[in-house]
């Protein structure tokens, strides 16, 4: 009851907001800019949002590395199929598969793992929030339009979610330095919870601690950074790219605002940020770039279909491959939500979410059973990067 609720209220929002994108469009204007699009220029956006797949994995494999070694090939197609899940389903599903899928793949702790997308997030929002306070100090002055007051609200935004940054990363550093301190903590819940429950709670908590073990490994997690900002310049380039072939001119610094209000967009949890994602876009150029309201509508749509259609596509392919349906990725999401308000339930949520998966597997390639889940203590393969 509880998922056909959110599921209700999700497609209202989704509703709500292509509404609210739509409100003021002229749609045989919005065809007309689009097709006066360069369409050279579409192409390197594509590539180049390509590559930031290869650097996401590439990157997630530093973070990965104090738990096990990881292959990249798999690190790379499971990232794919998360990001395809995301943009599929609602609720950021592929976040919860994508850990699922590589801890299977390589014999780690699918806890731990899941552990490092928390902190793959964090970095990322670090590693924005430093680009646009770079395009803040150097180069605001004169390219931005519009009400001064209204880029005051941004700054000031930005400024509270650097402050939340740097109080997550203080409380990962914690969690980090001692994962068996905090599960003798948890097992303090004994005197008010079921003993099974307790100790069950404790396992969850300090092997999810133990999936931040780069953040006690500096180089590693240096690495990790520096390879957030090639990352995150790919992906401006893709944004600047798309509205230099829509006739939407800024500097390349001035990506960064259009991104960091994009990412805010991109958290409505909406399938493939649908709505959200067009608005933020919409709002961005036409607030600060002058941009007329039917380019900045077509540049979003194509926008958008450049960055979800080709990763979803590809992604369904590797999940084919896998023989894991959109059903049962659907299906090993919600059994993992299902934990998430507890410890024991969590690894529960997440032992069932990955039977449904390997069943899946199993229905698709006749294969005989070869497991109930991820064990939370497998044995990593050796591998190399």
């Amino acid at each position: 009851m509880r998922q056909r609720a959110r599921h209700v209220l999700i497609v209202f929002l989704t509703i709500g907001l292509l509404a609210f994108f739509l409100r003021d469009a002229n749609m045989s204007e919005v065809w007309a800019e689009t097709r006066r699009a360069d369409a050279r220029l579409l192409l390197l956006a594509l590539i180049t949002t390509g590559l930031t797949y290869v650097l996401r994995a590439y990157r997630w494999q530093y973070l990965l590395a104090p738990i096990g070694p990881t292959h990249f090939r798999n690190a790379f197609r499971t990232t794919v199929i998360g990001f395809a899940a995301t943009s599929l389903l609602p609720a950021r599903a592929g976040e919860v598969i994508r850990p699922y899928l590589l801890a299977r793949r390589e014999g780690l702790s699918a806890t731990a793992a899941f552990a490092t997308i928390i902190l793959e997030r964090l970095l990322d929002l670090l590693t924005v929030l430093i680009l646009f306070a770079l395009f803040v100090l150097l180069g605001a002055s004169g390219v931005v339009s519009g009400d001064p007051a209204q880029f005051a609200r941004v700054k000031f935004g930005g400024l509270l979610a650097a402050g939340g940054a740097v109080v997550a990363s203080a409380v990962f550093f914690a969690l980090a330095g001692h994962p068996e301190r905090l599960g003798r903590l948890t097992l303090s819940v004994e005197r008010v919870l079921p003993g099974a429950i307790a100790r069950a709670a404790a396992r969850f908590v300090e092997t999810f601690a133990q999936g931040l073990a780069v953040m006690r490994q500096p180089g590693q997690l240096a690495l990790a950074l520096v390879l957030s900002f090639p990352l995150w310049i790919s992906i401006a380039a893709g944004i600047w790219l798309t509205s230099r072939a829509f006739h939407i001119t800024f500097p390349f610094t001035a990506s960064f605002l259009v991104m960091t209000i994009l990412v805010v967009g991109v958290a409505m949890p909406t399938p493939g940020a649908i709505g959200g994602f067009h608005a933020a876009y919409q709002i961005a150029v036409t607030t600060f770039f002058a941009a007329p309201t039917d380019r900045a509508i077509g540049g979003a749509i194509v926008l958008h279909a450049i960055s979800f259609l080709p990763v979803a596509v590809v992604g369904v392919l590797f999940m084919m491959s896998e023989g894991i349906t959109l059903s049962g990725a659907r299906k090993l999401a919600e059994a993992a939500e299902e934990g998430e308000h507890g410890g024991a339930a969590s690894a529960a949520g997440a032992d069932v979410g990955e039977r449904r998966v390997l069943e899946t597997r199993q229905a698709g390639h006749g294969s005989p059973a070869v497991g109930h889940g991820v064990p939370e203590a497998a044995p990593a393969r050796r591998g190399h990067r």
